[in-house]
Parts: structure tokens; sequence; C-alpha cells
């Protein structure tokens, strides 16, 4: 199964845009988004998938009533799926989850930092896709969530 793995978009369009459209080209099978949405208007663009969409607030949403008026399915982490026979723990920031939850999990994603992390923690993956924003690094970054492993790929998004 692939999931289309997105964080950090802080209300830029484009960028909310460009990940969906490549989500779509890619055929994920579901999408999960790490908080930081940030306002409804921003969120109403992550509608344009017809896959699951699991979503979570971040520490920069504001609007947190419009937010779920939008997203009725919003929720503060950390929130636990199982997609594909795989545990998923999601959660804003890595600091928040309970190591208990982590040690439960084949798959933590995460966000906050704008840092991209792919890597395998004993049998756990822990992915942080970066900030689809851009606004930090100047680079505008997804994952793409295979859960057959599992394992993930990073992609850079073109945003002009």
């Amino acid at each position: 199964m692939l999931i289309g793995v997105l964080s950090d978009t802080h209300d830029r369009l484009p960028a909310i845009d460009a990940a969906m459209s490549l989500f779509a080209a890619r055929k994920v099978e579901a999408v999960i988004h790490a908080g930081d949405l940030v306002a409804p208007f921003a969120a109403r663009r992550l509608l344009a998938t017809e896959v699951p969409l699991h979503v979570i607030f971040g520490n920069n949403d504001g609007e947190l009533a419009g937010l779920k008026e939008v997203l009725p399915q919003i929720q503060a982490g950390p929130l636990r799926l199982q997609l594909d026979g795989q545990a998923i723990l999601v959660h804003h920031f890595i600091d928040w989850c309970e190591p208990a939850d982590i040690e439960r999990s084949d798959v933590v994603i995460t966000g906050h930092t704008h840092e991209v992390v792919n890597e395998l923690s004993g049998n756990t993956l822990r992915l942080n896709p970066g900030e689809c924003c851009g606004w930090i690094t100047g680079k505008c970054t997804v994952a793409l969530l295979d859960t057959d492993g599992p394992s993930a790929e990073i992609c850079e998004l073109r945003t002009t």
C-alpha cells in the first residue's frame, strides 16, 4: 500500500496543491497529514483527494473549530492507525510520543521540526516528511510511505 505523507503545510497553497497532485499521480491509497495546516482555507485543499484522509492538529493550527468544520476527522495526536497490517503512530512532534506507543508501532510519523527523517530504529520506521511549505529550509518535501517493508521515499515538490 502506498500512502502520501505530508506535514507543516503552513497555508502554502501551491505546495499543498503540488503534494496532492503528486499523490494522485502516484495513486496513493491514503493520505496522512501530521499537523500544522494552520487555517481552514488551506485545509480545503486536502479535500482534493478521493482516498482516506487522516489528519492531526499541530502546534500552529489556529482556527481549531474552523479546521474541524472542514475536516471533521481531524484530531489531536496521537493518532493510531492500522493500514495494510502496519501499526502507524502519527503525532506532530516526536517528543510528544510515549515510548510505549513508539515501541508498539511499525511506523512513527511526525512533523514539527521541518527536518526530514527517514530511518529505521530497530524494527520501527521513523518518518518526518519535512516541511511541505518550504518556508524554513527552502525545500517543499513530502513522503511516499510503502507499507511493504515498510519504507519511504522523500519527494521534493516543484511549486512554480
